[in-house]
């Protein structure tokens, strides 16, 4: 049974997960998360993105890195295997970043076109504006390019125009985040993005809308900065949820990457990537 908080949640989320689903469907997202076709006759109805003929239910799988902005240590806590996942959503603040170092790049600031799909992408995890800045970053090589410069090593960008088929771990999300976020830990490393640049996505992260306000959030207070990602998988009908950002708990703030897949439902994705979150945030804290 779900969990009636998230439950609530996800009636409040829908339109807005429909309208990015079909985005994503029609605009270049993820393929592999294709509008099946309607069922023959005499079988039963099929939910958009499911496959059923092909039906191979498994274990999910979550794995969850924490780092504390105020220490001095580069290396998250993680808790699971640091294992490669899809990024569906999460895969916005890399373009965003690599959109602004490309930029700084040239000597100039974002456009107000590119200023206009950056905002959307993040904070609705609008997929027609992703689209749009994937093509201007120059897909998966640009991506690669800034990220190599980013120091993250285990990324890898989605093929062609499938933005939300980017590998990653939840270790180069935390090295990702370490390029954005201020703090003690940060003066150990030396960020390409200047300081307006990260300031800029920060931001962007601590203004997602209501109905997106979920994930490591929920280790935190009010105090916190995020984006989320969420596909269901044609052949499975399951879903990879993730979740990434910076929380403050205790006054203390922390960076957080949580990464699953496997789950039955958006909803039980969500609920496992929030405990996920609070647990490894608390097991952080003890330490």
């Amino acid at each position: 049974m779900s969990n009636p908080r998230h439950s609530s949640r996800t009636c409040v989320c829908a339109g807005v997960l429909l309208a990015s689903v079909a985005a994503l469907f029609s605009l270049g997202g993820p393929a592999e998360a294709a509008v099946a076709a309607p069922a023959p006759p005499g079988q039963p109805h099929v939910p958009a993105g499911v496959n059923a003929s092909v039906q191979h239910p498994r274990a999910t799988r979550v794995t969850a890195a924490v780092l504390s902005l105020d220490g001095r240590s580069l290396e998250p806590v993680l808790s699971g295997e640091d294992a490669s996942y899809d990024t569906a959503s999460i895969v916005k603040v890399d373009i965003l970043a690599t959109l602004l170092l490309q930029a700084q790049d040239a000597g100039r600031p974002l456009t107000a076109r590119e200023r206009a799909l950056a905002e959307p992408m993040i904070r609705n995890s609008d997929n027609a504006a992703t689209n749009a800045l994937w093509r201007e970053i120059g897909e998966a090589p640009g991506l690669e390019a800034a990220n190599k410069r980013m120091g993250l090593t285990s990324t890898k960008g989605g093929p062609g125009t499938r933005w939300g088929l980017t590998r990653t771990t939840a270790s180069d999300q935390i090295r990702l985040l370490l390029r954005v976020f201020d703090g003690a830990a940060t003066s150990n490393t030396v960020s390409p993005l200047d300081k307006d640049s990260r300031a800029y996505i920060r931001a962007l992260m601590s203004r997602v809308a209501s109905d997106q306000a979920w994930g490591v959030s929920a280790a935190s207070g009010s105090d916190h900065a995020l984006k989320n990602g969420w596909l269901q998988r044609t052949a499975s009908g399951l879903w990879d949820v993730n979740s990434v950002g910076r929380v403050t708990v205790d006054g203390h703030r922390y960076l957080v990457a949580v990464l699953s897949d496997g789950s039955p439902s958006m909803d039980d994705g969500i609920s496992v990537v929030e405990r996920a979150a609070r647990q490894a945030v608390a097991a952080t804290t003890r330490t």
